[in-house]
């Protein structure tokens, strides 16, 4: 067990606050501790559900108590080389002091503040798989070309983090572009990395079907939503109305011989849900209350999220899909994400799926601004 540790290094506005955070800390030291204890019961073990949950508590808890760990260490390096110091007549052996003492207290500093964001309160969706909605906007066939492309990007970056990505609906434009495109990624975190990708996506370029060379502007929206559990919506079938057709596209023989694609009808907020991937018409039925169930919920999220100004100020941009959150230039090879000013001319890069630069950047702007608004 640690004692607790008041830092005199703190960032944090007031004693009262950093108490606070530290006793907090504590308690999570403790509660780890015990948590270690309980996942060796043979009673705990033999209850799935329960170790289960166990084991997720113990999954969040340990990082945090691992750079709990790391801060008390580097403090302890800072009261250690002020004892020296203060005992060290040498001049040369204080000088070498001095730079440990200031590389440590710059690591306190460094720790405290990793702590403050790992103490964030997390949002209950971000363990979540997605749903993932691509529509064209303005532009015609280039915004599809674009949809099509952004798609791509997606599914090579839900590759790259060993996630599995399933179609649920493609409206093609026949050149091969999307004029709307619906899909799951499933994959521990998804939701967590890809929230911060919704809104309006820009790209500017000379279209391939341009004969004068004039650079054009076209516009897709891109929405995610965290897959919905029964739990989080209640969904009366009644209110649900389902018709069969005949799929088009791709899908091997089944196609245009079988009534196996599903079209759902939610009559209360009138959203269709159209599911035609699955050669099985139970299958796709499965697919289209899934997407159904992560709309309602999505539509219960922005109006709480509408509800609450403070909220709104705690997240990257407003959240809103018809905010304009990225261009893609193609003439300059660049790509900027308007809300946190981040500009990249990794361009193919990016469009070949390697998100992380832009996606690190955001969840770090996200953060200091969550933080800041606990500071006001």
């Amino acid at each position: 067990m640690f004692a607790p540790v008041y830092g005199s290094y703190s960032n944090i506005a007031g004693k009262q606050e950093e108490i606070v955070m530290f006793d907090k800390l504590e308690d999570l030291v403790r509660r780890l501790e015990e948590l270690n204890i309980e996942l060796t019961d043979p009673d705990v073990i033999s209850n799935q559900d329960k170790y289960r949950q166990l084991m997720k508590e113990q999954n969040e808890l340990t990082p945090i108590v691992e750079k709990y760990q790391e801060y008390r260490a580097a403090k302890d390096g800072v009261e250690d080389s002020l004892a020296i110091l203060e005992e060290e007549n040498d001049e040369e052996m204080r000088e070498l002091l001095k730079e440990e003492l200031s590389e440590a207290k710059k690591n306190v500093e460094q720790y405290e503040e990793e702590l403050k964001v790992l103490l964030l309160p997390k949002d209950p969706n971000d363990d979540k798989n997605v749903i993932v909605e691509i529509r064209a906007g303005a532009g015609g066939d280039e915004a599809a070309l674009f949809a099509a492309e952004i798609y791509r990007m997606y599914k090579n970056y839900a590759e790259s983090k060993r996630w599995k990505t399933e179609f649920i609906d493609v409206n093609e434009n026949g050149i091969g572009g999307f004029k709307e495109v619906s899909f799951m990624i499933n994959g521990q975190g998804a939701y967590s990395r890809l929230k911060y990708e919704s809104g309006v996506h820009r790209v500017q370029r000379i279209p391939a079907t341009e004969s004068g060379g004039r650079i054009h502007t076209s516009t897709i929206t891109v929405a995610i939503m965290p897959e919905a559990e029964e739990v989080d919506v209640q969904l009366d079938m009644n209110d649900c109305r389902f018709d069969v057709f005949r799929a088009s596209g791709n899908g091997g023989q089944c196609v245009n011989t079988t009534d196996s694609a599903v079209r759902l009808t939610h009559i209360p907020t009138g959203i269709v849900i159209s599911c035609q991937d699955e050669k099985s018409q139970l299958k796709n039925k499965d697919k289209a209350i899934k997407v159904l169930r992560a709309r309602l919920y999505d539509l219960e999220q922005s109006k709480a999220h509408d509800a609450e100004a403070e909220l709104r100020k705690s997240q990257i941009g407003t959240g809103d899909r018809a905010e304009k959150i990225r261009t893609y230039n193609f003439p300059q090879g660049r790509v900027t994400d308007h809300r946190i000013k981040f500009t990249s001319h990794r361009l193919d890069e990016i469009l070949n799926g390697h998100l992380e630069e832009i996606i690190d950047n955001c969840i770090a702007a996200d953060q200091a601004a969550k933080l800041s608004n606990m500071n006001d």
